[in-house]
């Protein structure tokens, strides 16, 4: 089994697109079908997608959690810190690897970990 594919919902998707580009994603803003506009990136052989809400959604779920293993982890760690991107974890050792904890723009949690 693999994960085929990831999609986020914001209310604000060039915002959250820019924000996972910091990561290394590189995305593509189309759409295919009756899909609205939306951006999508390539991470191996998983798709991400960052959709805007739905109309019935008011805001953007808070309870999912990602985690990233980034070749440049230490730069990428400085330029958040650049854009006061607020830590729950700081750069640390952990029993899972060399990590930090941040918050996206929508306020999910994101692991960061140091390839």
């Amino acid at each position: 089994m693999d994960i085929r594919l990831i999609v986020l919902r914001t209310n604000d998707t060039k915002r959250l697109a820019d924000f996972y580009s910091l990561f290394g994603l590189t995305f593509d803003y189309h759409k295919h079908g009756n899909s609205p506009l939306h951006y999508s990136a390539l991470i191996g052989q998983t798709v991400l997608e960052i959709y805007p809400l739905t109309k019935s959604q008011s805001e953007a779920d808070k309870n999912l959690r990602l985690g990233f293993g980034i070749d440049n982890f230490d730069k990428t760690v400085l330029t958040l810190k650049e854009l006061q991107v607020s830590f729950s974890l700081e750069p640390t050792q952990t029993e899972f690897g060399f990590m930090a904890i941040i918050s996206d723009p929508d306020q999910r949690k994101i692991e960061l970990y140091k390839k």
